[in-house]
């Protein structure tokens, strides 16, 4: 999964309410994982407040496409990574690469590409990514601005 950004990466507890009965994680957790992920990422790797955007400039990034491989099983108790990278910027939307790889094996657990698009929360419809994120995220990836 080729990315053209730095990779944001946060480290993750598999838990309990992670998995399923037979102690893998359930696959719809990997979708509230990679939620936290992005909020962690606007806050911590673009500098932004993820809660500003939402609750005082209602802007929304809602997925509009999602495309995932399960490659191997992770389960309660495992130390995992998280990664983030942007791979396309484009004027009202993103793609992002985004995976789970064991901690210490390096093991792909989990790939996905995500499409994600800035909204209006009052009209829910798309409108261009704020200047402050766009620049925020070329600060990082300067190769996107091509």
């Amino acid at each position: 999964m080729a990315a053209a950004s730095a990779e944001f990466r946060r480290p993750r507890l598999i838990r309990f309410s992670d998995c399923d009965p037979a102690g893998i994680v359930f696959y719809p957790q990997y979708f509230v994982m990679l939620n936290g992920l992005i909020e962690d990422w606007v806050n911590e790797g673009l500098g932004l407040s993820y809660h500003g955007l939402v609750a005082e400039r209602h802007i929304g990034l809602p997925t509009v496409k999602l495309e995932v491989d399960f490659r191997a099983v992770s389960r309660m108790g495992d130390q995992v990574t998280l990664g983030l990278a942007v791979e396309r910027l484009g004027s009202r939307s993103m793609t992002l690469a985004v995976r789970c790889f064991g901690a210490e094996s390096g093991e792909v657990r989990m790939q996905m590409k995500q499409v994600i698009v800035t909204t209006s929360l009052e009209t829910h419809r798309a409108v261009a990514i704020p200047d402050d994120m766009r620049a925020a995220i070329l600060r990082d990836v300067p190769a996107l601005a091509s």
